[in-house]
């Protein structure tokens, strides 16, 4: 089993803690993020990583060599310019279709968040709606929701606001609401009624992705679940609202998951 871990950002939420290296190796009771996300996809039975990197890229190449790639097959993959989300997963590409079309699905994993996520149940979850890609999310408060369906497929997204849920009864505000702006909602397919949802970071894809990745350059995955999802797609929901998750994109943050750690709340195990 594969997986990629989006660890190529600046981390300049994290600062000052990421002013002399990357938010990778921001440690959390004594473990840094990269082997937080590696130790959790290696219980689930992901034996190859591709880990992309940019800011301090020799030093998170040097961390792995000095712990044996923490017993994985890891390769990297350095952006000497940022590609976002979805021109990172791209550019590595090959790494998940070297030797033909595989049609293995793989995890896609931000190095800053933690959680108890059940991923072996959520690769399954996956299959059985022979989805193009899963996105694990919860109900809770975010900045940025995804809106599904009834049948929980991505039908739109929502910046700002505290909207739970949108109902929709007049399907020409898809084609109207194109752009997302603060507070507005952006549609990618009509829907009788949209829940928002927290996305957590985590996806399940499948390699055929690859093929119907047309943006260039820097861009969002999400700018391309949501193209995606308009041509009838399967981007679906996976549900992890009973799990814990912790996005440690602040120093605040990391501070409470190391407590989280100490009070058993959260187990890597």
């Amino acid at each position: 089993m594969k997986a990629m871990i989006l660890a190529a950002g600046l981390g300049t939420r994290l600062r000052p803690l990421t002013d002399d290296r990357p938010k990778a190796l921001v440690a959390v009771a004594g473990r840094t993020l990269l082997e937080i996300a590696l130790l959790r996809l290696r219980s689930f039975g992901v034996r190859e990583v591709i880990v992309n990197t940019h800011h301090y890229a020799e030093m998170v190449a040097d961390y792995l060599r000095a712990h044996d790639n923490f017993g994985m097959r890891i390769e990297i993959s350095r952006e000497e310019e940022l590609l976002d989300t979805g021109g990172g997963l791209k550019k590595a590409g090959a790494f998940f279709t070297a030797g033909g079309d595989s049609e293995e699905p793989f995890i896609l994993h931000n190095v800053d968040v933690i959680s108890s996520i059940d991923l072996g149940r959520m690769m399954r979850f996956h299959s059985e709606r022979a989805a193009l890609a899963t996105l694990a999310v919860q109900d809770r408060a975010t900045s940025r929701y995804l809106l599904f369906g009834q049948q929980g497929q991505l039908c739109g997204r929502r910046t700002g606001g505290s909207l739970k849920t949108e109902a929709l009864t007049d399907e020409s505000r898809h084609d109207e609401a194109r752009k997302a702006e603060d507070g507005k909602v952006e549609w990618a397919r009509p829907a009788r009624e949209a829940h928002a949802l927290g996305f957590s970071g985590i996806h399940v894809v499948s390699p055929k992705i690859f093929a119907k990745m047309k943006e260039e350059g820097a861009f969002s995955i999400i700018a391309t679940y949501m193209r995606l999802a308009a041509q009838g797609e399967k981007i679906v929901a996976f549900r992890a609202d009973e799990y814990y998750w912790r996005d440690l994109g602040r120093p605040e943050s990391i501070l409470e998951a190391a407590q989280d750690m100490v009070s058993g709340r959260y187990s890597m195990a």
